[in-house]
């Protein structure tokens, strides 16, 4: 139920349509008997800072949760960034404090691999490829690296952006092996798709599979659809999938807690 008193979380994103962390959100809120509610607000880039501005005079906003494509934008309004936000430079979460001021953090690349290590899938001393040097695979590559992955390969399509997050988790990890690559998959043992690239029935595979080894773990960040194409395809050249919904699942108590200053 609703009330005068719902505290209100919103989430950010472009498009919206396509969003499933709204309901498992909410059915996790009254699992835990805390009135708030999360709703999905679609607001283009070149409009959220106009959206942001009139944020901060919402009284009854606990926060906002971000996605594609503002998860890089949305640090630079935040007024403070918590840890993980801070040496990454991007956050999918924001808490409002009273004065309209927010506190941001990362989650993303926690509750990515946390959900890979719940559903079985080795990290440690594995190599990994990593497409994508976005929010979301900026968060996963500062992750991989603190679950102790030997090597790390990001695999980006404007290489320069690749090798400004490489150069950002060599700086926190020195001991890793860590390298803007090719997209080649061959050698490797965990390959994640950290684009938006899948989302949409036209869109082409991020990645070449034909080098792929059997056995190979191939993940995605996409939620919907719940099976992309990268993961009918690797699963049919007999890798290891895993969904994009298991990072969400991994994370809502996370953001939740954030949102409300629950330690």
């Amino acid at each position: 139920m609703i009330s005068g008193t719902t505290k209100i979380a919103v989430l950010l994103s472009h498009p919206s349509t396509h969003l499933q962390t709204p309901p498992r959100f909410n059915e996790r809120c009254v699992e835990r008997g805390i009135d708030m509610v999360l709703v999905p607000w679609d607001v283009a880039p070149a409009d959220l800072t106009d959206a942001w501005q009139g944020l901060r005079q919402i009284q009854n906003l606990a926060g906002v949760v971000v996605t594609i494509p503002h998860k890089e934008t949305v640090a630079g309004l935040c007024d403070t960034l918590a840890t993980e936000a801070a040496a990454m430079g991007v956050c999918n979460v924001a808490r409002r404090f009273p004065g309209g001021k927010f506190l941001g953090e990362m989650y993303d690349g926690r509750g990515f691999v946390a959900g890979l290590l719940k559903s079985g899938h080795r990290l440690k001393d594995k190599t990994v490829l990593l497409l994508g040097a976005g929010g979301a695979a900026t968060g996963i590559a500062h992750a991989l690296a603190q679950a102790g992955v030997s090597e790390l390969r990001i695999a980006n399509r404007t290489r320069a952006k690749a090798v400004i997050l490489v150069a950002a988790v060599a700086a926190r990890f020195p001991a890793l092996t860590v390298t803007a690559s090719d997209p080649d998959v061959a050698g490797v043992d965990v390959i994640i798709n950290g684009t938006s690239v899948g989302m949409h029935a036209a869109d082409p595979l991020p990645v070449d599979l034909s080098n792929m080894a059997k056995g190979t773990v191939v993940a995605e960040v996409i939620m919907s659809p719940d099976v992309t194409t990268l993961l009918s395809t690797a699963q049919e050249r007999g890798a290891k999938i895993h969904k994009g919904v298991h990072m969400v699942d991994a994370q809502i108590d996370l953001l939740i807690n954030h949102l409300l200053e629950i330690s």
